[in-house]
């Protein structure tokens, strides 16, 4: 389920400790040697694991070139050294962009404002579309999520319980592609019990560009929250890990979104066109059965009992401490405790809405419901509302004034 190549880990923690020293002048190069020295026994002894990760390979070589540039010799010291803080105008450290490299003033300069759009996967996995479409899909395997001029990202969803096709998010790619003087090709890989603070060369920022500064990697929380801001597309990517998978959520202006140079031979592209059909999940037919039942039921024939055995009761009792309005949300964390008995579901569907909330431009649409397209444009049911209910109570409406 989880890869047990560790490069990332390695990666990390080698730049962790030689930030800038390589940017410094020669008096560093002892410590860099030093640093590297200590870093080249991390990839071999995850050689094994590691043999077809391109990740891997790259480090390899990565750390003979390093040697080779900074004339450091195979013998010496090993010990991390202490190495001394950025000066100002460091590449890391550099607030200055050209003005191409912040894209509402660059782009909309004598403009209205760009309409920002919103992209969440999360759970079971539950997919909202940059145009608000919610889907329960199984998509197992490598996925393309985002696929444009200017990024790319696929996440890879794997069995959450032996045997079963309930799936979640294991592994996320994003590559941020080059962007004039602004920022260097990067690249963030995260995956199961890895969520690293930097891009997979160890750098937080676009590189070396001028514009580097507009592309920058923070960490919210260690080991749980990351978020990543590309100014140069007006782009804000946050991701997760709850329990043991993967968030994923995206504020993208629909400019930005559009940029394909051949939208007919982009094939699949979830966060715009969603799971292919044959991959959706009915998922208010099963719902309707759960809650008829009162009890758990898995996607497949024949699932073996999940960690935490959950009714229809419990499981929405237990959404409800997150998540007190029953919208599309709600019926995901109930959804997701039935089929997997993990309560950590129950916070990726809390922490997917809270990012909602923080990246979607109209909210107005925050809250997702069974019914919302059956409604005219911006009217949508009101929180706490059931939706069957709300309906009857506009149809009834509607009669009692014809018999008035």
């Amino acid at each position: 389920v989880t890869s047990p190549c560790k490069i990332l880990k390695c990666n990390s923690e080698f730049w962790a400790a030689t930030s800038g020293s390589h940017h410094l002048g020669t008096e560093e190069a002892p410590e860099f040697c030093t640093a590297l020295r200590a870093y080249a026994p991390c990839p071999r002894r995850t050689a094994r694991t590691c043999r077809g990760d391109l990740a891997y390979h790259s480090a390899v070589h990565g750390i003979d070139d390093l040697m080779v540039q900074h004339n450091c010799s195979k013998d010496g010291p090993t010990s991390q050294p202490r190495l001394r803080t950025l000066p100002p105008g460091d590449s890391q450290e550099r607030s200055d962009s050209p003005e191409i490299c912040h894209y509402e003033k660059s782009f909309h300069k004598h403009s209205a404002a760009p309409n920002y759009t919103h992209c969440g996967l999360f759970g079971d996995p539950h997919l909202r579309t940059f145009t608000d479409t919610f889907q329960t899909c199984k998509v197992q395997g490598a996925w393309p999520l985002i696929d444009n001029n200017y990024l790319n990202v696929q996440v890879t969803n794997t069995p959450v319980l032996p045997g079963s096709t309930a799936t979640a998010t294991s592994k996320l790619t994003i590559i941020f592609k080059s962007f004039q003087e602004c920022v260097d090709q990067k690249v963030y890989q995260a995956e199961m019990d890895e969520l690293p603070a930097a891009f997979a060369d160890g750098s937080k920022n676009g590189g070396d560009k001028h514009g580097a500064n507009s592309l920058k990697i923070t960490e919210k929380v260690s080991g749980q929250h990351i978020e990543i801001q590309a100014k140069y597309i007006g782009t804000t990517i946050v991701v997760r890990q709850v329990g043991r998978y993967l968030t994923f959520a995206v504020r993208m202006p629909e400019e930005v979104v559009n940029a394909v140079e051949d939208r007919d031979s982009q094939g699949l592209y979830l966060c715009l066109r969603g799971c292919p059909l044959n991959q959706q999940i009915d998922f208010q037919t099963i719902r309707s059965a759960q809650a008829t039942e009162g009890r758990a039921r898995r996607k497949g024939p024949s699932l073996p009992a999940p960690p935490e055995a959950f009714t229809y009761e419990t499981a929405t009792a237990k959404c409800r401490e997150k998540l007190p309005v029953e919208d599309l949300y709600f019926q995901s964390c109930v959804f997701d405790l039935l089929t997997t008995g993990d309560v950590n579901f129950m916070l990726a569907a809390y922490y997917a809405f809270e990012d909602v909330k923080m990246l979607h431009s109209n909210k107005d649409k925050l809250h997702l419901y069974e019914r919302t397209r059956d409604l005219a444009p911006g009217n949508t049911a009101p929180s706490g509302t059931r939706p069957a209910l709300w309906v009857a109570l506009l149809c009834l409406s509607q009669c009692w004034l014809c018999l008035l």
